[in-house]
Order: C-alpha cells, then sequence, then structure tokens
C-alpha cells in the first residue's frame, strides 16, 4: 500500500511491515497502524521512527532502552497479555517514545520512562504499557565512561 508521510513522503508499505497498535498511543488513540523507519546504513539501528499510516502528520522517534543504559522488567496484565497475542519472551521489545522538553531554557530530548511501547514483533502488534505508580528497578549503566 502506498502511504504519505509528513517525514518521509509518499512511500510503500507492505501489509506484512505495518505494526498495529488496537488502542492506539496516549493522546492519539485514533492512530493504529504505524511503520517503523530507520537509517538504512545500520544493520542494528538504536532508534527509530515510528511512523503513522492513519495520520501522516504523525511520528514518533523511538529507541531501544538498552541503548541509553536503561531496562525493563515488565509484568503484563491478562489484558494487555491478550492484546499482544500472547507472545514467547523472545518475540517481544520494549521501546522508549522520545519528547522534547524545556531544560533550563534549552530543549532537552528526554524518553518517556512510564509509558513505554512492548510490541511483539512475530504478530505486529503492540501496546503502549502505562505504568500508573512507577516503581523502578533500574540498572544503570555509565556509558560516559568506559567499563
Amino acid at each position: 500500500m502506498k502511504v504519505d508521510t509528513y517525514l518521509f513522503g509518499a512511500v510503500e508499505v507492505s501489509p506484512e511491515k505495518v505494526i498495529t497498535f488496537p488502542e492506539g498511543l496516549v493522546a492519539f488513540e485514533g492512530s493504529k497502524r504505524f511503520m517503523l523507519a530507520h537509517e538504512d546504513n545500520r544493520e542494528h539501528p538504536s532508534s527509530y521512527t515510528l511512523q503513522s499510516l492513519d495520520d501522516p502528520g504523525l511520528a514518533f522517534q523511538i529507541v531501544d532502552p538498552t541503548s541509553i543504559g536503561f531496562n525493563y522488567e515488565l509484568e503484563l496484565t491478562d489484558a494487555e497479555n491478550a492484546l499482544l497475542q500472547s507472545p514467547a519472551d523472545e518475540d517481544v521489545v520494549v521501546m522508549q517514545v522520545l519528547f522534547k522538553k524545556d531544560g533550563d531554557g534549552q530543549p532537552v530530548i528526554a524518553p518517556n520512562l512510564r509509558a513505554p511501547l512492548v510490541i511483539n514483533t512475530r504478530a505486529r502488534v503492540g501496546i503502549q504499557k502505562v505504568m500508573e505508580t512507577f516503581r523502578p528497578n533500574v540498572t544503570l549503566s555509565n556509558l560516559a565512561s568506559p567499563v
């Protein structure tokens, strides 16, 4: 199918590459179908663009949390597991949505830690796991110096 996008212009998207978020994303519940785009010259990119196929002007930058030294241990509810079609552990990826915020008068890019994306890569279906209470079991690595 051919899709017009804000960032990439008109692109051809094969139906098997579409990722469906049955409940949409927070504040964007009307957008349920997305595609992933990344730099072609990187075999294993850590950052992607999650482009809505329902709204050409809607795209999010998402990142693998481990690339910024963050690791999730998430428990899914029965309802969330059903939405994800009961995936095997190896078929699940967790991604963070990046957003821009004002930091002392300067724009800063930060990850949304409280609402990661959980995607079943085999079924190509995802959810945004909104954590009402955020009790992190966090392991942060010092990425600024060698370990």
